[in-house]
């Protein structure tokens, strides 16, 4: 969450320094992001219009567990990028958005658990919104916010499960929600984490402005 030269590092979310990202666009972990992105209308469609609860499991399955994939190749290959820095959360969100709109279409969830989870993301806009305007970027995705998505994007299908399979319901039903109340959670203390590093800087910012 900082001004920084094309060419430097920056640090990780554990306080470490990785490589600077790269201008690259054609890069397999930006395809595989790509890819990820496609999901999101075909998930869509199957869950509202095709009314094909098994592919949608499979697709939104598919879209969550191959969250790490593209983060992990990109590290592994020396493929990091500044496009692939905003694919990953992008993808994240939409599959997280998409679901809930959808869940909560079907009532699968109920709107009260979608308005929880809007009303994060909402907060984080208006933070953006802020570093924005003195010239700041998307904060780094911290460990906090990529477990609760990962808690999140695990719970959906198993959610979708229990929903579409009635003879699942009993033990996919309780695991789901498990995961999904953690999720939501986590989702918050994330949210919460950000707010407090935004204004941090802001009125480091502003302190520096005045003393100047």
């Amino acid at each position: 969450m900082s001004r920084r030269p094309a060419g430097a590092a920056h640090p990780g979310a554990s306080g470490g320094t990785d490589p600077a990202p790269g201008d690259r666009v054609l890069t397999l972990p930006n395809l595989i992001s790509f890819v990820r992105l496609l999901g999101v209308p075909l998930f869509l469609y199957l869950l509202l219009v095709a009314r094909a609860d098994v592919a949608a499991i499979v697709v939104l399955a598919v879209g969550g567990t191959t969250d790490w994939v593209d983060g992990w190749i990109a590290r592994r290959l020396g493929q990091v990028s500044r496009l692939g820095e905003l694919l990953d959360p992008l993808a994240d969100r939409l599959y997280i958005l998409a679901t809930l709109l959808g869940f909560t279409a079907r009532e699968v969830v109920p709107w009260q658990f979608t308005a929880a989870l809007l009303a994060r993301e909402l907060l984080l806009l208006g933070s953006l919104t802020v570093l924005r305007r003195y010239g700041y970027g998307p904060p780094p995705v911290h460990y906090v916010g990529k477990t609760a998505t990962f808690l999140l994007l695990a719970a959906f299908p198993v959610l979708l499960l229990a929903s579409a399979v009635p003879d699942a319901a009993a033990v996919a039903g309780p695991v789901g929600w498990g995961l999904a109340w953690w999720g939501l959670v986590l989702y918050w203390v994330a949210g919460a984490l950000y707010v407090v590093q935004a204004r941090q800087l802001v009125t480091a910012v502003r302190a520096g402005g005045a003393g100047a």
